[in-house]
């Protein structure tokens, strides 16, 4: 069966431009402020009232500024959401203006314009796989500022691209998205980026290194397991961050299958290591003073003769065995594997793994926070205030020690899903496979995935962690 055409991976961008003057052949928008963050009587702007609320915006038919775009009382992430409301507006025009300029006031700060920047690039993020060719929207956004503010932009450029190719990876369909298909379009993303390399190992290269766990979740499926690894090793770098990522393209929960309803989301359930991939390349882009290795077991979790079962033992990477009890808890599995092989062969100062994990998360932190599970207070606080800075929410979770006897295993080393509190004790299980390395597990089980606007968020995968990764590499250096 011939495979369907998906749209360019990685997405095409606005382009962002810094002006010192407005300048003609462009349509052009004002943000607006709310007096003290109150809603108070304002006058109105060629007969149309301007918004107050943060992320409202309103038409000028015959006005100067043809769109208003509240910003409230000017919290950076007041100008995040007024960039994505804005832009989402604008392209939903009959016809968009290809240039959309906007005016700011002299006191903005870098941190308004960095949200201000992401909102409008991710906002009218957009990924369909139709006949009909892509509607026109805005292609370059001109901000009318100092020149101060070039370096600033230029950096969130580089954020904003990390989580849009992280929302192109999990949004393309499965029927394309197999795991070969996603090791080419990673190594293709990446080529020509100085001092990263791409290297795509076979399931012949599993089989004799060992990686049982992800032999075992891809031998149900035609489509054959990867480990995809992204090596960065900018010159002089002293410090080494390990990022592991999950990346089932498509599970159906195996043997112990999925209810139908829902199961079309799984395509995005390698949206944790389509963030590790996509934050390696910004990385790269930004030129950060760190060493990286990316490694994405990828992998399709599929129902046949051939497909691993509740009661079988399988060994890791390392020789660690473990006790299968469901084998729709696969994510674990695949990432064991990747945990022992990165950290025994590349000794990092610390370890990062992310996936959507346990539905479990989702029960306790909703759909827009991420479970932070870690055993080094450093490490989780530098992934906590990474989030901060990329506009990401974290909450830690512990590491209950008196469940931790509860993943030992009754035949093999350890069991996969021994109940209890899920997110809990999927992270009790990863932590089997560290090695005492300082290790951070980021659940985002919840987040990954969007059914409605929010923020610069649009329906479909979102992106999340990917700026968060790139944010914590920059704060090693």
């Amino acid at each position: 069966m011939a495979r369907v055409p998906v749209p360019s991976v990685p997405s095409r961008l606005p382009e962002i431009e810094i002006s010192s003057a407005p300048r003609r052949g462009a349509q052009s928008a004002a943000l607006v402020f709310a007096p003290d963050g109150t809603d108070g009587d304002r006058a109105a702007v060629d007969g149309v009232r301007p918004p107050e609320r943060a992320g409202d915006v309103r038409e000028v038919p015959e006005g100067k500024d043809r769109w208003l775009a509240g910003v409230g009382a000017g919290e950076p992430k007041d100008f995040r959401a007024a960039g994505a409301a804005l832009i989402r507006a604008v392209d939903g025009d009959e016809k968009p203006p290809r240039i959309l300029e906007i005016g700011l006031a002299a006191d903005v700060t870098a941190e308004q314009i960095e949200n201000l920047v992401a909102g409008l690039l991710l906002g009218g993020y957009r990924f369909t796989v139709t006949a009909d060719a892509p509607k026109p929207g805005v292609r370059t956004i001109r901000l009318v500022t100092g020149d101060a503010h070039a370096g600033t932009v230029e950096r969130v450029r580089h954020l904003a691209a990390a989580a849009a190719f992280a929302r192109d990876l999990a949004n393309a369909p499965s029927n394309v998205k197999d795991p070969a298909w996603l090791a080419d379009t990673a190594s293709a993303g990446v080529a020509g980026l100085a001092n990263l390399t791409a290297t795509v190992r076979d399931e012949r290269w599993l089989r004799d290194e060992g990686f049982g766990g992800v032999l075992a979740v891809g031998g149900g499926s035609a489509s054959p397991p990867r480990l995809i690894e992204l090596a960065y090793r900018p010159r002089g770098a002293k410090r080494h961050l390990l990022l592991v990522g999950k990346g089932i393209t498509f599970d159906t929960g195996g043997l112990s299958i999925k209810p139908a309803d829902g199961m079309h989301l799984m395509r995005t359930d390698m949206a944790g290591g389509a963030a590790v991939l996509a934050a390696t390349r910004a990385i790269a882009a930004l030129k950060l003073d760190v060493k990286v290795t990316a490694l994405v077991p990828a992998a399709e979790n599929h129902v046949s003769g051939t497909a691993y079962r509740p009661g079988d033992v399988v060994r890791h990477y390392g020789g660690k065995t473990t006790d299968v009890s469901n084998t729709d808890a696969e994510g674990r599995m695949v990432l064991a594997d990747a945990l022992a092989y990165g950290i025994k062969r590349f000794r990092p100062d610390a370890v990062v793994d992310v996936a959507t994990l346990t539905g479990a998360m989702k029960v306790s932190l909703g759909l827009r926070t991420g479970g932070l599970f870690a055993n080094d207070d450093e490490l989780a606080r530098r992934v906590a205030d990474a989030g901060e800075r990329a506009g990401e929410q974290w909450w830690r979770m512990p590491l209950t020690e008196d469940l931790a006897d509860s993943v030992r295993g009754e035949i093999g080393d350890v069991r996969q899903a021994p109940g209890g509190p899920g997110g809990i004790a999927a992270a009790l299980f990863l932590r089997e496979f560290v090695d005492g390395a300082a290790w951070a597990h980021l659940d985002i089980a919840g987040p990954a995935r969007s059914e409605k606007n929010y923020a610069d968020v649009v329906p479909g995968g979102t992106g999340f962690a990917a700026r968060t990764l790139v944010e914590l590499a920059a704060s090693y250096t």
